[in-house]
């Protein structure tokens, strides 16, 4: 999509032209506020409340433990499955959605070790979002031998570490959490295949964001959160996908109830559910799955190419309009390696951060030196990225985040 002109008045009229315009009514959106952290926490969707107070009131508080079968609690994590599949381009029966990214990250890493048991590495990102190092740790310390080979961004440095033949698994995220810079999910996983291994993708920072094409693009596993641009709330429960050439034989280590084929005769032995759900471990949070399930409901008719079109837009405009700030871009500007977010870098970009805060436009801080803002289009405008961009100008130019109350640190950033 081309530049309007930098002007409000044009950016304006791109609002008026732009087909997701009316999703914006779907949330509920404080007042005097800008929200580019969307790829951190997602804004509420303005069926939550309702859908969270039926859970209590009714499925809960009056149907009691009959709505296990009455309101279909115990098949919930499959009837989200289907929901949000076709963001993910899956199968239904490929996607779970329970517990947590963490959680789900442990299971599947154990799960492509064990198919592929004579290999004996794991890469990963050097720069991944910390939570999947630690959990590659984790994995690497339970299994005799294993241990975890770190790789830059790009996919040379990926094929120099699968080269020596012994990698069983590769952890990457879709989108680079700092950077946002997008990786070439075929081009990656057919190079993890090409060596022998497995690819497993982080989808935390893509899921909702874009099209995302796992069975197209030959995925193995995958995992991804629902509270960024799904928009499912804080703490909501994850997804895990399963590719369906692995269902016969891959296993997980947390073997829990939910995930058995028969949960109710009660047996001794464990025996996996069928598909992705024997990647269920224990009872799933019911009252945060409400929330998953009214903020997907949003997604229903939404043509995941206009949101990319809108997202490169947005991001292309912000871009632009922050040049007079002169900080660095970190982002890629190639449409093809850029996801949804625009990263900007400088050695105060924390006090930077918090001055725009304290305007009301709403963007994080990732350390060292990392302004990073998220751009959603169903409910971002073009005149709010105007809006953003000018007052960013402003900050950094104007010298307001020199005063001292900006550098004080908060717990999170």
């Amino acid at each position: 999509m081309p530049l309007p002109s930098l002007s409000r008045e044009a950016c304006a009229e791109l609002d008026a032209a732009d087909p997701l315009a009316p999703r914006r009514a779907d949330f509920l959106l404080p007042e005097g506020v800008i929200y580019l952290d969307g790829n951190s926490l997602g804004a509420l969707p303005r069926a939550v409340p309702g859908r969270v107070a039926h859970l209590i009131e009714q499925e809960w508080g009056r149907g009691l433990v009959r709505s296990w079968n009455d309101a279909g609690w115990w098949d919930q994590p499959r009837a989200l499955a289907a929901m949000l599949a076709p963001l993910v381009g899956a199968a239904s029966d490929e996607v779970v959605v329970g517990d947590g990214t963490s959680a789900n990250l442990f299971k599947t890493l154990v799960a492509a070790l064990r198919l592929n048991p004579d290999r004996r590495v794991v890469v990963a990102e050097a720069g991944a979002f910390p939570t999947d190092l630690y959990i590659a740790q984790g994995v690497a310390e339970l299994f005799d031998g294993v241990r975890l080979r770190l790789v830059g961004p790009g996919g040379e440095e990926l094929a120099e570490a699968l080269r020596p033949g012994d990698v069983g698994a590769v952890l990457l995220g879709h989108v680079d959490y700092r950077t946002g810079e997008l990786r070439d999910m075929a081009a990656e996983t057919r190079l993890a295949h090409d060596h022998g291994a497995l690819a497993v993708w982080d989808l935390c920072h893509s899921v909702g964001a874009l099209p995302v094409e796992l069975s197209a693009c030959g995925a193995d596993f995958a995992v991804g959160c629902t509270y960024k641009y799904l928009n499912a709330g804080p703490g909501a429960p994850a997804f895990t996908y399963v590719a369906a050439r692995h269902h016969a034989r891959a296993r997980q280590p947390l073997t829990g109830w939910h995930g058995h084929a028969r949960p109710f005769d009660f047996t001794g032995d464990y025996e996996p559910a069928a598909g992705a759900s024997c990647f269920l471990s224990g009872s799933q949070p019911l009252v945060a799955a409400a929330a998953v399930e009214a903020a997907l409901q949003v997604w229903r008719g939404v043509d995941l190419a206009l949101v990319r079109a809108k997202s490169l837009a947005l991001t292309d405009l912000f871009l632009e309009l922050t040049r007079p700030a002169g900080l660095e871009v970190v982002t890629p500007l190639e449409h093809a390696r850029r996801g949804s977010q625009v990263s900007l870098r400088h050695p105060d970009g924390y006090a930077m951060v918090q001055a725009l805060i304290e305007r009301g436009i709403i963007g994080d801080f990732r350390a060292p030196d990392i302004l990073r803002f998220g751009f959603t289009p169903l409910y971002l405008r073009h005149v709010d990225v105007f809006d953003a961009a000018t007052a960013l100008v402003e900050v950094v130019r104007g010298g307001e985040w020199r005063d001292p109350r900006f550098a004080r640190r908060a717990q999170v950033t």
